[in-house]
């Protein structure tokens, strides 16, 4: 397994890897499936650029298997903080520890990040697998959003969990 960032040039396979997971979890996610598909490649080629996103990609056989994203805070009075966002591995590579792996590259990458201090995320309160995931890579809840997000009629919880770095 190679677990890298991910660069414009993996725009095609992170955009289908993230139409899969908006198709097979789509309420784990703030955005749906028709706003991706609306989206452009060459967008997503802009978003792997961005210097405040890094995207870490699992790559098994050529093939990406699994993605997280950091993305850091620009005002002067939150650059310390930082949001993993985007925790997807297709179902066949489950269980394999990957997305163990793609956390742990995105944290050892967080601490050489010069004043990156804090690392928060947000889980739907009823992934359970996701939640430990997160526990295992010393991340802590700190509360729980109330009807984080809203989908075909039903809201969605979200646990808020933090890490220090």
């Amino acid at each position: 397994m190679e677990i890298r960032i991910l660069t414009a040039e993996d725009a095609e396979f992170y955009r289908e890897l993230r139409i899969e997971a908006l198709m097979l979890s789509p309420d784990a996610f703030g955005a749906t499936l028709e706003e991706a598909l609306d989206k452009p490649v060459e967008k997503t080629a802009e978003r792997l650029s961005s210097p405040s996103a890094t995207t870490f990609g699992a790559f098994v056989g050529g093939r990406l298997l699994g993605n997280v994203t950091l993305t850091r805070h620009t005002p002067a009075k939150l650059r310390h903080r930082a949001n993993v966002v985007g925790v997807y591995v297709t179902p066949s590579a489950r269980g394999r520890k990957i997305a163990s792996r793609l956390m742990e590259a995105l944290v050892e990458h967080a601490k050489s990040l010069e004043g990156l201090e804090q690392l928060y995320l947000a889980v739907v309160s009823d992934n359970g697998p996701a939640i430990e995931l997160y526990q295992n890579c010393g991340f802590e809840k700190y509360g729980t959003e109330y009807r984080s997000m809203k989908a075909e009629g039903s809201y969605i919880d979200e646990d808020l969990m933090v890490r220090f770095l």
